[in-house]
């Protein structure tokens, strides 16, 4: 009996989680004293724990230059991040702005961010951008490369430089709860990016930047978007795509339930034209109200800014089999739907069930180039497919 209660007490201790307190390791709340060291070092310790371990972030302010969590020599696929602080990086943009990412995790698997708030100051970098200056590109401000099985619940962003949060090369990952934030002039400041991964959820999300509230890019499959509010932004994107001739393409994307307000698209595939064996396939729109949207639903394959690199030059991306279904609001324009595809490469199989759009109480139009489908239901303004 004696040895099977010791038996179980070592098992008891040898399997509860540990927790790290950042202030353990030096971190300060005051929001002047640099944290990153503290920030790595209870990383490294969480790491180095043979059980799952929780690295705890108290309330207050916590300042941090660019952060790397690597994964290569982390022994624990079970850390989960509980903030209930703010994390703020240096007034100075050039401080972070000269790496890709602020707060970076680097092949980790299960790792999990609860609760908090980022806060990347971006908006003087976005100042020396608009103002036509030489300014560096400015860094995401977390980012997740080469991950697998990742959690990120209830985060807070706000004022990223560039992205606000990117999944690059990643399997397995649950954004859910997310608010994200920056001016609506900010530039390239998307909401959430997602390439070359696969198993991506996307949970009521509340974004509202510059740019793309979500943009999708190459090699992104088995996506799923939920329950979005979008804006003011530049609306879902899937793309730019094809600006590589050999390029990975995007396939099973779900978007169900999203309100975009006063964005410049609503649902955007978009591809460079260019020569590239890249595509798009099995998408679906699904329960979407626009409200004064610029270009509601948009294929744009002829993207080509200030015609550089791309003169007289059609997509290689093929797009097929994308669905709208139930998708109705106002239009800014008059134009609500808009496929521009693929001279040499036109799109096939879209469908449009259910859509209803109007511009200024009344009926919208479409714009079709090179695109093949059907449409069902009542379909306003009226298929051009």
């Amino acid at each position: 009996m004696i040895q099977i209660l010791i038996i179980l007490t070592l098992f008891f201790f040898s399997s509860a989680e540990t927790t790290y307190n950042v202030q353990s390791f030096g971190a300060k709340s005051d929001g002047k004293s640099d944290c990153t060291k503290a920030f790595l070092s209870a990383w490294g310790a969480a790491c180095a724990a043979t059980s799952p371990a929780t690295i705890y972030v108290p309330q207050g302010t916590y300042l941090l230059g660019n952060a790397y969590f690597a994964g290569k020599l982390c022994k624990n696929t079970a850390i989960t991040i509980r903030v209930e602080g703010t994390l703020v990086a240096p007034s100075d943009y050039n401080a972070i702005a000269k790496s890709e990412s602020w707060l970076n995790f680097e092949g980790v698997t299960g790792v999990s961010i609860f609760g908090g708030t980022l806060d990347a100051q971006g908006s003087q970098l976005w100042a020396c951008k608009n103002s036509g200056n030489a300014c560096p590109k400015g860094a995401t401000s977390l980012a997740f490369y080469n991950s697998n099985n990742i959690m990120i619940s209830g985060l807070t962003s706000l004022n990223s430089q560039m992205f606000h949060v990117l999944i690059d090369g990643c399997n397995n990952a649950n954004l859910v709860n997310m608010k994200i934030s920056a001016d609506g002039n900010s530039p390239n400041t998307d909401g959430i990016h997602v390439e070359k991964s696969s198993g991506v959820t996307i949970m009521n999300p509340d974004v509202g930047t510059g740019d793309d509230c979500v943009s999708i890019g190459p090699g992104a499959s088995n996506l799923w978007i939920e329950n979005l509010a979008c804006g003011p932004g530049h609306g879902v994107s899937i793309g730019s795509l094809g600006w590589d001739l050999q390029e990975a393409g995007v396939q099973n994307v779900t978007v169900k339930t999203a309100t975009f307000s006063g964005t410049e698209n609503g649902v955007r595939v978009k591809t460079w034209a260019r020569p590239s064996n890249g595509f798009v396939r099995n998408v679906l729109f699904h329960h979407v109200v626009m409200s004064n949207v610029q270009n509601p639903i948009i294929i744009d394959q002829n993207y080509c800014p200030n015609h550089e690199s791309c003169p007289n030059q059609a997509s290689g991306v093929k797009i097929s089999d994308v669905t709208y279904q139930d998708i109705h609001g106002t239009s800014a324009t008059q134009v609500a739907v808009k496929f521009d595809c693929s001279k040499t490469r036109p799109c096939t199989g879209i469908t449009l069930d259910e859509v209803n759009l109007t511009y200024k109480d009344k009926p919208a139009t479409a714009s079709c180039a090179n695109a093949g489908g059907t449409a069902a239901g009542v379909v306003e303004p009226t298929s051009c497919l």
